[in-house]
């Protein structure tokens, strides 16, 4: 078991780089940043790019993995961000993972006033958007005409650090995003069931998506990827105890997850903790991984 957690990028760098040094310092396996240009009712406080803060993060660390916690499709576009990838996966020695996905409602789907997709429409922009980020970070001189990208003899050297590419990790919960997750990811990231109260739904949410996606690898014919479990899209913060992220950790193993996703602890709002649980936690580590 690998144990990541994400810095939400809604501190000033004076706080937040202090952060990123003690994630490495824990000893967590990897950190990650939200890819948002707002995130929900935090849209209106303070919030930095995740490109530039993972630039930064890598120039602070030498060990630990860093990605998006995930890259979007809403205002991404692969030929540009395939650059900012070749950059960041140099910078940080290639460190980078990259978790993507198709992009959720919200301020980032309206903000730069494009149109409203449907939920069928953001899966085939989704779908466009794999195929030709791939190409990008593993062929040069790439040319794409499609309904929602274009490329036109695009350059991409000198290729990835990391190769072919770094591991790109498909977050998916839906039928189409779990094969397109099977078909394209180098791993898989879950949230199971949004937005539930109840713990125990959440969690047989959690192992139903896993099965659809042992059915999905199947389809596909390939080996199994990583698995990756955001573990706060639980009813119960994961760091709301020490005690409570270790049964989290112990219950994403048995279900075969080979990493699990926490959030650094906020005074107030989403993830409201002490961050006391987070250096309590951070001792047990060692011992977690081998549970």
């Amino acid at each position: 078991m690998r144990i990541g957690i994400v810095i939400l990028p809604d501190q000033r760098w004076a706080v937040a780089g202090e952060r990123w040094e003690r994630a490495e310092r824990y000893g967590f396996d990897h950190a990650w940043t939200y890819d948002h240009l707002g995130w929900r009712d935090l849209v209106d406080g303070p919030w930095f790019d995740a490109v530039p803060t993972l630039t930064a993060a890598a120039a602070r660390t030498s060990r630990i993995r860093l990605g998006t916690w995930v890259a979007s499709p809403n205002f991404r576009h692969p030929v540009h961000f395939a650059r900012e990838t070749l950059a960041l996966d140099d910078i940080s020695a290639g460190r980078l993972l990259l978790g993507v996905g198709a992009g959720a409602t919200g301020f980032d789907a309206g903000v730069l006033g494009t149109p409203p997709l449907t939920p069928r429409e953001r899966v085939d922009r989704f779908e466009e958007f794999l195929g030709l980020y791939s190409r990008l970070l593993t062929s040069d001189h790439v040319s794409f005409e499609g309904a929602y990208y274009s490329a036109v003899d695009a350059r991409t050297l000198p290729g990835p650090v990391q190769q072919p590419r770094p591991p790109l990790i498909v977050a998916a919960n839906g039928p189409r995003g779990l094969r397109l997750a099977a078909r394209h990811g180098d791993g898989w990231a879950t949230t199971g069931a949004m937005f539930t109260d109840d713990e125990t739904a959440w969690w047989k949410s959690v192992a139903e998506a896993s099965a659809r996606f042992d059915a999905a690898l199947a389809d596909a014919g390939r080996p199994g990827p990583d698995r990756y479990l955001s573990l706060d899209s639980s009813p119960v913060y994961s760091l709301s105890s020490a005690r409570a992220f270790e049964d989290a950790v112990g219950r994403a193993a048995e279900l075969g997850f080979t990493d699990v996703v926490t959030h650094w602890p906020r005074e107030s709002s989403w993830y409201a903790g002490s961050e006391d649980v987070l250096e309590t936690v951070a001792g047990m580590l060692p011992a977690l991984r081998k549970s």
